[in-house]
């Protein structure tokens, strides 16, 4: 069974539009043994109350949370609200947090860098890796994405369609959207990739992007693409290194006020430029309400690459800049290593990008959800039941060792990766009352 199928998580874990093998310590995700139930009985489980007892909150409480519908429907102290054996899930030992998103992926080329000879795009294939590397994402704790598809030269609208069929296959268990990415949209050459982008916007395309950097008339490539947009009311999400401040003057300009929004990413460049011409730039990208989306784990292949740098989070920051991070490239040519793992991207933030823990994981979730058009997630009554639970005491603690999660979505747990670390001669850890993470079941 590969790492990504779905499979059926245990009740405990100590027991085995928005958008619609070495030496040392042994640690790693183990194998679940039963495979999910299929999307088809979503809504039936969407119904079923859950209750996850025993979480720790970011605030340090310890508490049950009752899911409901699709929904948070109360949160009270350990022990205060009785479920039914078969819907209780033990949280004990694991911190519950919002769920994360996926701002910027890329399914149709993902999981391509181990091939051997040309990459197939053809339907078939695409859906394939689309499916697979949503299914990655949704492990990693990423219950909604939203993927960069390309569109036009001899592919055609074919890994659109790839990829929106993707997306209906995943449906309960993730909920996968698509930006129409198209390489030209001015001249002669360019009059196809418009008509192609009107199609995909009809086939089922909710965001519309491209990069005008690579365009011979970038301004007419924004115009094509904000106009589009305002014509369909979609969002635009677009990338650009961010490293021509004349550029994105222009774009900050002609984009701001455009509802339901732009988002820009992931502007690597901006760290590129002399401190106050990055500045200028952040005041004027937070002046157009425009949003920025980082890629701390590497770049994507939509983009040449520059010199990897990852954009100025706490100067955009500063000025007001609203910045999610996304992870861009998994296992294809932007990034042969790629992991895709929300968590990831806010531990480099954290370790790297000067971001307090809190204020990392907020651009992974939070952050990622209101740049996606997604309800606010909050562990508090009323909020959709879109969530997180990895093993560790505190944000901190998560973001260093995320072996263990629990992924919830529409109030019931889709995904689960369970890990166990074991020492030999742990007789010192024990004399010194060390914490320590044990099997709790017989196994190899």
């Amino acid at each position: 069974m590969s790492e990504s199928q779905p499979q059926q998580p245990s009740h405990s874990p100590h027991s085995g539009r928005g958008e619609s093998g070495g030496h040392g310590p042994a640690h790693g995700p183990s194998r679940n043994r039963a495979p999910l139930r299929g999307a088809g009985n979503a809504a039936a489980a969407e119904a079923a109350t859950l209750l996850l007892a025993g979480a720790r909150l970011t605030d340090g409480r310890t508490v049950d949370v009752r899911l409901s519908s699709g929904r948070i429907q109360a949160v009270g102290t350990a022990g205060s609200l009785p479920a039914p054996a078969l819907s209780r899930v033990d949280l004990s030992g694991y911190l519950l947090l919002p769920a994360p998103a996926e701002p910027h992926a890329h399914g149709d080329t993902a999981l391509t860098a181990d091939g051997e000879g040309p990459v197939s795009y053809t339907p078939d294939e695409v859906q394939r890796r689309a499916t697979e590397a949503a299914l990655l994402q949704l492990g990693h704790g990423a219950t909604a994405v939203r993927s960069h598809v390309r569109i036009g030269d001899v592919h055609g609208l074919g890994p659109m369609e790839a990829v929106l069929q993707a997306r209906r296959s995943l449906r309960g268990l993730t909920d996968l959207t698509t930006v129409a990415v198209p390489r030209l949209l001015t001249g002669v050459a360019g009059a196809d990739g418009l008509a192609m982008l009107r199609d995909a916007v009809k086939m089922g395309a909710s965001v519309i992007g491209g990069c005008p950097d690579l365009d011979p008339d970038p301004t007419g490539f924004l115009e094509a693409v904000l106009e589009l947009a305002a014509e369909h009311g979609c969002p635009v999400d677009l990338h650009t290194d961010g490293d021509d401040p004349a550029r994105l003057s222009r774009l900050a300009a002609m984009a701001g006020g455009l509802r339901p929004g732009v988002t820009i990413g992931p502007c690597g460049g901006l760290s590129r430029l002399p401190l106050d011409v990055a500045a200028r730039a952040a005041d004027q990208l937070a002046a157009a309400g425009l949003r920025v989306t980082c890629l701390p784990q590497g770049d994507c292949a939509a983009l040449e690459r520059r010199g990897l740098r990852t954009a100025p989070v706490r100067l955009l920051r500063t000025a007001g800049v609203r910045v999610t991070a996304g992870s861009g490239a998994l296992r294809d040519a932007g990034n042969p290593v790629g992991r895709g793992d929300p968590l990831e991207a806010a531990y480099l933030l954290a370790s790297q990008g000067g971001l307090r823990p809190g204020e990392a994981y907020e651009s992974v979730s939070s952050a990622a959800r209101e740049a996606m058009g997604l309800p606010e997630v909050r562990v508090e009554a009323g909020f959709p039941a879109e969530l997180l639970a990895v093993r560790g005491d505190r944000i901190a603690a998560v973001l260093s060792l995320a072996y263990s999660r629990i992924v919830i979505h529409r109030g019931r747990v889709v995904a689960r990766t369970s890990a166990v670390r074991e020492y030999c001669d742990s007789a010192v850890a024990v004399a010194l009352d060390l914490p320590r993470q044990g099997r709790t079941e017989p196994g190899p």
